[in-house]
Order: C-alpha cells, then structure tokens, then sequence
C-alpha cells in the first residue's frame, strides 16, 4: 500500500485537547468486520462484548514525566532536556533530545536543581545527545518523575498541567519507560475493570515502551520501505499463558491499544501461539498484515498517514476502516491521544 492512502483531513477542532471525564464516557465507535456494521457506543459499554475466558491485554509501560527543565552551566541558558530511554542504569546514562540544540555541545553540563545535574558525552543526531546524570542523584527514574512535566503530545497544542500528570496515565500503569501514553488505555477505569474481571474475563499485561517514535512521520510512499524505531517490550510468562488458554479454548483476545498489539504480535510461535518474551522490537504492521494472536482491537482514532492508522486498517479492513474514519468526523467524534475509541470486532 502506499503512504497517501492513508491521507484525510483532520480538522485541529476535531482534535481532543482534554480527555473524557470520566474516562469511561468517551464515546465508542464499534466496528464489525464481518457485517461492516457500524454502531455508536460509550467506552463503558465495551464490557459487554465480553464473555467469561476471554483474556483483555493491556500496556501497563508508565509514562514518564519526560520534559525537564535546566540552565546550562556558566551561561544558565534555559534548556529543555526531553528524555528518551536508559542506556546503561550502573552509570545513569540516558539518550535524551535538547532544545536549542544549538547551544548543548559535548561537555556541557545542564543543572536541573542542587541535587539533579547531566553532562552531554555525545552527540546522536541534530537535536539528539546522550548524558550522563550525576552519580549522587539516586534513582533517576524517581527524579525525573518529580521534577519533570508531562509530555503531551504537541498536537494537543497546550502546556500540561497537574491534572494531566494523573490524566495522560492509564490507571494499571506500573514499569516506567514511555514517552507517550498507550493512549486506548486511557478510557479504562478501576471500576470498569473490576466489572470485566467480575465478568470473567482474565487481564493480561504486557510491556512496550512507546518512544517519540509513534509520532514520526513516515516518508516513503511505499510502504515496504518504511522502517519503525525500535521499542523495548516484554511479555511475562503468566501473560502469555492466559493468552493461549484463550486461543485454545477459542475465546476472543482484546488487545487494548496498537502498542499491545504491537507487543504480542512480535513475539509468536510457529503454531501461532504467544510466548514469553523480552527485548527489542521495530514490527511494522499494515495492510494486509496477518495477525495471529489479535482477535479484538480497542484503539484511539489516529493521526493521518500514521503507523498507528495503518495498524487499525490492517485489522479492520482498510476500506472499512477509512469510511468510520469519515463517519467518525461527521458525527463528531474527537481523535488522537485524548479522543474517543474505536472497537473493532
């Protein structure tokens, strides 16, 4: 398929500046590939397309509070320090981007307050370096996560507030890593799952790390020449294991999110089984993907020419997919990271 195949126009009115509230009363547009029909729902009805052994996989990767603030050293230039990923924890070296870039050269030392300072040992890309954080900082995680600000995406064109520390964070999250939310979870509340739990449906999580990544734009027009950056992911034994008690017992997996999906559809068996699993993954799903563990996808409405757009179109059928894209538009549901859903069964 080609890149402008997945061109439409998304109107920025169209696009949700704050989430649901509560966030189980977005609205949910439901998708039937076998009859292409088409049904307007609220995110809390999901549970009743639920049944007793079937299996819910969630991403439980917690997004960090990845914008820091700082003033270089000698200068006190103001810096934004947005980081990226742990490299090697012994030695607190992170990949992290800069801005201005122009002013952050090897050797630089960026102070964020008297106990959280980084010193630049590379340059990666234009905007990109590597720190390292100073050795008595601690648990950088637990640093980053209290002097650091949300990183909401820019499209959502606002700065975040505190609110959004709780808001653009799914409610299992747990094991640090993401810059950006997997946004689909979004709409769970405890609640809500205690109800589906009630019900009899086994939660699953799995961990992929969402990177800046999820937001780069694509740039070939042939797809098969795209290449996705890759992410870190996990899949626990227990988690694998209710997936395939549910396969073989032919009861529905919902995947929540592309980064789930993602996630499980990197690490299969030969017998199209999930397995335990950890490490590095760049899956590029579109159409017409096979998938092999996915029988239910609970996913966001995406941003034109998006990998996350042609994922859901793989899923649910291209054409069927990019005609609720319009529907959904003209009945105006609100899209990206804090819109409404779609369920595609």
């Amino acid at each position: 398929m080609k890149l402008s195949e997945f061109r439409y126009n998304l109107p920025k009115t169209a696009i949700a500046r704050f989430p649901a509230d509560p966030r189980d009363s977005a609205k949910m547009m439901v998708l039937d590939r076998k009859t292409e029909n088409v049904e307007h729902k609220v995110f809390s009805d999901v549970i009743d397309y639920m049944n007793k052994g079937d299996v819910l996989v969630v991403n439980e990767s917690k997004v960090m509070q990845a914008r820091l603030f700082g003033k270089k050293e000698r200068t006190n230039a103001k810096i934004e320090v947005f980081v990226l990923r742990e490299l090697n924890r012994e030695e607190n070296i992170w990949d992290v981007i800069v801005d201005p870039a122009r002013k952050v050269r090897i050797g630089n030392r960026i102070y964020f307050n008297d106990k959280l300072w980084c010193e630049v040992i590379d340059n990666t890309t234009s905007r990109g370096r590597t720190v390292r954080f100073n050795e008595d900082a601690g648990d950088i995680y637990k640093a980053i996560e209290k002097i650091g600000h949300t990183p909401l995406p820019p499209y959502i064109r606002r700065e975040a507030t505190a609110d959004d520390r709780e808001k653009y964070q799914t409610v299992y999250a747990t094991t640090d890593g993401s810059v950006a939310a997997p946004t689909a979870g979004l709409h769970f509340t405890p609640e809500l799952l205690k109800e589906i739990k009630k019900k009899g449906v086994k939660i699953a999580t799995v961990t992929l790390h969402i990177g800046l990544g999820t937001f780069r734009p694509v740039e070939v027009e042939d797809l098969t020449k795209h290449k996705m950056d890759s992410e870190f992911f996990e899949i626990n034994e227990e988690s694998a294991q209710a997936i395939n008690t549910a396969l073989e017992k032919k009861k529905n997996v919902f995947i929540v999110g592309t980064s789930a999906c993602r996630a499980v559809e990197s690490s299969v068996t030969s017998e199209g089984f999930a397995k335990a699993n950890y490490g590095w993954t760049d899956k590029f799903i579109f159409p017409a993907y096979e998938f092999k563990i996915t029988k239910k996808l609970i996913t966001n409405f995406h941003a034109p020419e998006s990998t996350l757009l042609m994922l859901a179109a793989a899923f649910g059928g291209y054409d069927f997919v990019m005609k609720a894209y319009r529907k959904a538009l003209k009945e105006k549901y609100k899209m990206l990271s804090y819109g409404d859903a779609m369920l595609i069964i």
